[in-house]
């Protein structure tokens, strides 16, 4: 088997009295895309820095590319592409430059920086604004202009946290697309999101982490198949009062999860579901019938919404 990039056994991360990750472990196997998925305050960025070397790490073991991350900072550093959750472009540089500036960083040489400044550009769609201002770009052309950066030394792995937040769609299936050619490369991406979308688009595995700890394991369809039923119904009333009409949907579904504004009932047949429903002389204002995805499976693991 393949030697893990990233290989985290027992990984804790504390900041005083707080638990911000709490004894996990996981691989991060070559070329493929593992994510962590889960809400804001999961652990998600405080793993990410550990395994960037840039924050230690306060018990258990790490390694990232073979070496320990307390011991070879600056060697794992050199090797990695990384995208933060903000955009920490300079803005005053234009994109080329910006390029330029972070190329040398790493000691590349000019005429090599130069010519793979040209691929970058092309890989980002930023060809025709490569002597712009930064702070021209729309936000969707600066994410993309930060991944490009991340790819100036060639990484062994690439680290990505929250890509996409803050992009409208339209910029955020652009992105999608630029990390689906990465992948298609061979470059192994590591990425934290809270999109349960994106994180069904883009990784070959994933763990789902709740408060520190990781609470499932798999790839976005087994996760899915071993936790929920493929469909869900979603109920919505004119008044707010979806718990006081719970007990009326009793036998309905194998699971049936209750929301603020709308029940949830997980069953293999939503249609039918909905014929049942209907017979009892409930008369929701919506009904909406779907697939079960990854945030139906955070929902029943935690017992609350992800993006809580």
């Amino acid at each position: 088997m393949t030697d893990p990039l990233v290989r985290a056994r027992n990984l804790v991360k504390r900041f005083g009295d707080f638990v911000a990750v709490d004894h996990i472990d996981f691989d991060v196997l070559p070329g493929e895309a593992f994510g962590f998925l889960g809400p804001n305050g999961a652990g998600k960025s405080s793993t990410m820095r550990m395994i960037g070397a840039t924050s230690p790490r306060s018990g258990g073991e790490l390694t990232v590319l073979g070496w320990d991350p307390d011991q070879a900072g600056p060697h794992i550093r050199a090797r990695l592409g990384v995208v933060p959750q903000e955009d920490n472009l300079d803005l005053e540089l234009s994109v080329a430059d910006n390029l330029y500036v972070y190329g040398r960083y790493f000691g590349i040489p000019r005429r090599q920086l130069r010519e793979r400044m040209t691929e970058l550009l092309a890989f980002a769609q930023l060809s025709e604004r490569a002597q712009d201002r930064v702070n021209d770009l729309s936000g969707g052309m600066k994410r993309r202009l930060t991944i490009a950066r991340s790819l100036v030394n060639e990484p062994a792995l690439l680290l990505l946290d929250e890509p996409t937040t803050g992009l409208d769609p339209q910029a955020r299936h652009l992105l999608w697309d630029r990390l689906h050619g990465l992948k298609r490369n061979g470059v192994t991406l590591l990425l934290t999101t809270h999109y349960m979308e994106e994180a069904e688009q883009l990784c070959d595995r994933l763990v789902v982490m709740d408060k520190g700890q990781i609470v499932a394991e798999g790839s976005p369809r087994e996760l899915i198949a071993n936790h929920v039923p493929k469909e869900v119904v979603e109920l919505r009333f004119e008044e707010a009062d979806a718990p006081g009409r719970a007990g009326r949907v009793d036998g309905l579904a194998s699971h049936i999860e209750v929301l603020a504004d709308r029940l949830l009932l997980y069953t293999e047949d939503g249609n039918q579901t909905v014929e049942a429903v209907l017979n009892r002389g409930l008369s929701p204002a919506n009904v909406l019938v779907r697939r079960a995805g990854l945030e139906d499976v955070f929902l029943r693991l935690t017992g609350r919404q992800l993006l809580d």
